[in-house]
């Protein structure tokens, strides 16, 4: 059974949320905020009504995805990618890259591309990473501690299923999960998913998925969705950038 199917139907679901609010009413100011969005999701939007007045946007969106995702590939991934691939197969046993679907735009699910961090499981597919997870291979660790493993999502760009920014995949268990925990989650299907993101920026990065941080990544998310553009997209690409060559994550932000 995958997380959190058979304990959200129902009166289940009541009390999940009560549970929810009400640790948000603790640790955060925004509860009323979101306490609107996930009762209250507004009409449905199609995405033909959301490309609607948006397709210069998404044309030069999809051109810097091209041009910036074939240049990494042919001047770092080039060489990097052999250098890692021989780290990874030394540590342990198994392939270089882990291969795992993902759920996309349209809510359509595709194979995400990543370096292998893990030893060969069989929860590999549903059972997310924990901060000292014992399945994560030394190696592993430093690439997951450095980034480097989402390095082959630049592949998943430059094929059309992936955008350097957007809202990230989650795997299709925790995804069924979510938007059963918040109507309004499909928002971010608009969106096809990137290699970084607004949440992501904003601190909320990483193997933590508590009920703070579910609702926190959906409303970075959504704020996103509704108010992508170009410039939004090349200012978390700076923060992006910053923290990759510094190395010093985000602090984790809330919305107000």
């Amino acid at each position: 059974m995958g997380w959190g199917e058979g304990c959200l139907a129902g009166e289940a679901t009541a009390t999940v949320m009560a549970a929810f609010e009400l640790v948000m009413i603790v640790k955060t100011g925004y509860i009323s905020t979101i306490t609107r969005e996930i009762r209250n999701p507004g009409t449905k939007v199609s995405h033909g009504d959301y490309t609607k007045g948006r397709r210069f946007y998404f044309v030069i969106k999809r051109s810097f995805d091209l041009l910036l995702s074939a240049f990494v590939i042919a001047a770092i991934l080039s060489w990097l990618l052999p250098i890692l691939g021989l780290l990874i197969v030394c540590d342990s046993r198994g392939p270089v890259f882990f291969l795992q679907r993902r759920i996309g735009r349209r809510g359509k699910a595709f194979t995400c591309y990543k370096l292998r961090t893990m030893v060969l499981n069989p929860e590999a597919d549903i059972r997310p990473a924990t901060e000292d997870d014992e399945r994560i291979t030394r190696v592993g660790r430093f690439l997951r501690r450095a980034n480097l493993d989402e390095l082959p999502q630049f592949f998943n760009v430059l094929s059309g299923a992936m955008s350097l920014v957007g809202p990230r995949p989650y795997m299709v268990s925790d995804c069924h999960a979510f938007a059963e925990l918040i109507p309004g989650h499909s928002i971010r299907d608009m969106m096809k998913p990137g290699i970084t993101g607004l949440a992501q920026v904003k601190g909320l990065h990483g193997a933590r998925a508590d009920s703070q941080v579910i609702f926190s990544r959906y409303q970075w998310d959504s704020f996103y969705v509704r108010h992508a553009g170009f410039w939004m997209d090349m200012r978390i690409l700076r923060q992006t950038a910053l923290s990759f060559l510094t190395q010093r994550r985000p602090v984790c932000e809330s919305p107000s």
